[in-house]
């Protein structure tokens, strides 16, 4: 299994040092990609890197990490969550419960109650994996609240907007969270092409490209044979008539 990535969110200095000190015993398994000490930034950095893990103080300096979970599940599908916490509340704990923390860490954390708290991530993990496996050949991709499981012939193109991407099929199109950068990597290379900083397209499914007038039309093969069209950037338009 691939590396959990994660963020941990502590306002105190020490116990946050501490904690990242005991998370390189296990490497094997998590891959911190940031550390955060305020609501603002963690929630920043959340919605920017979508970890798949969250080291969460319950308490963050006047605000309430149960609120910001709230907020940022109106957006995203949250990560696991473990909470860190000097106290044993009650009220968070079933707080904790009802938006699927995996576990409750009172400082100050010992390495022991680390490795299971770990452990149930990654037992969770697999067995989300296993139950979201997509069909054999389909693509998938993390949409708001949902999986999207698509054929690779039923997707035109993809357009970076902002923190998101739409993806456009020849039935619609959705917002997927998942970056350009994230995209080129994992899609098939001899199929999907990007042609700019905002546009990833399926070259196999474009039968009539103006370069003039920078304009690209998309058709599907099945039997109602739709078309798309897409109006591209200039080195857009060059970058794909020299891959056609």
């Amino acid at each position: 299994m691939k590396k959990l990535r994660t963020i941990v969110v502590e306002d105190e200095r020490l116990p946050r040092l501490s904690l990242l000190k005991k998370l390189e015993d296990f490497t094997d398994m998590v891959e911190v990609v940031d550390s955060c000490e305020t609501y603002c930034e963690a929630r920043q950095s959340i919605l920017r890197l979508r970890p798949d893990l969250l080291f969460l103080d319950i308490q963050l300096a006047g605000a309430d990490s149960l609120e910001l979970l709230e907020d940022l599940s109106q957006t995203i599908d949250l990560p696991f969550v473990i909470f860190t916490t000097a106290f044993t509340d009650s009220d968070y704990l079933l707080g904790a419960i009802k938006l699927s923390a995996v576990d409750y860490l009172v400082k100050p954390i010992g390495k022991p109650e680390l490795a299971q708290a770990i452990a149930k991530v990654i037992k969770r993990a697999e067995i989300l994996a296993i139950h979201q496996e997509p069909e054999r050949g389909k693509l998938s991709f993390k949409a708001v609240n949902s999986k999207l499981f698509l054929n690779p012939d039923s997707i035109a193109w993809f357009k970076a907007e902002g923190n998101y991407t739409t993806i456009v099929t020849f039935d619609g199109q959705d917002l997927i969270l998942e970056s350009m950068l994230s995209l080129e990597k994992r899609l098939p290379g001899n199929v999907f092409k990007r042609i700019d900083r905002s546009t990833i397209v399926n070259i196999s499914k474009v039968y009539r490209l103006n370069p003039q007038k920078q304009i690209c039309f998309f058709r599907s093969e099945n039997s109602a044979q739709k078309e798309l069209e897409l109006t591209l950037s200039k080195s857009g338009a060059e970058a794909l008539l020299k891959l056609l």
